[in-house]
C-alpha cells in the first residue's frame, strides 16, 4: 500500500499539450472570424462635414466610387450599365429602395454625377452621401 501513495507523489515525465492545442486552435478559429468580419466593403476617403446624420436603413444597398473612378454596389464591382440594372432590380423589390453614395474626396466628380443620374432615372430618391465628421 505504501508503494502506491509514493507512485502517485512523483512528478510527471510527460506534459499533456492537449488543453494547449485546444485553445490554440479556438484562438485560431477567432482570429479568422475577426479578420474577415473587418474585409467588408471598399475603402475610400471620405470627404469632411460638420453634421453628419446616421443614414443607416434597412435594405439599403451602397454604391462606392473610388479615388481611381471604380464604381462598386455593396462591394462588387460593377459598370454603369451593370450598376443600373442591379439598382433597378433590387428596386422592383422595395419600390422606396435607399441608397448609399460613398465616394472618395479625390474622386472624380463625374463618376459621382453619373451615379445620381442613374438614381435619377430610376425615380431613386432616398439617396445619401456619406462623409466623415470635419473637425469644428
Amino acid at each position: 500500500m505504501s508503494s502506491d501513495v509514493k507512485e502517485d507523489n512523483q512528478p510527471y515525465d510527460e506534459i499533456n499539450i492537449t488543453p494547449m492545442l485546444d485553445l490554440a486552435y479556438v484562438l485560431l478559429v477567432i482570429f479568422i472570424i475577426m479578420t474577415t468580419a473587418s474585409v467588408q466593403g471598399v475603402k475610400v476617403e471620405l470627404p469632411h462635414t460638420r453634421n453628419t446624420a446616421s443614414l443607416a436603413k434597412p435594405q439599403m444597398r451602397a454604391i462606392t466610387v473610388t479615388q481611381d473612378g471604380a464604381v462598386y454596389l455593396d462591394a462588387y464591382p460593377v459598370d454603369m450599365a451593370l450598376l443600373e440594372q442591379r439598382l433597378s432590380e433590387f428596386q422592383r423589390g422595395n419600390p422606396a429602395l435607399p441608397v448609399v453614395l460613398k465616394g472618395d474626396a479625390a474622386a472624380h466628380y463625374e463618376k459621382i454625377s453619373e451615379v445620381l443620374e442613374i438614381c435619377k432615372r430610376l425615380g431613386i430618391t432616398e439617396v445619401g452621401l456619406v462623409t466623415k465628421r470635419g473637425a469644428d
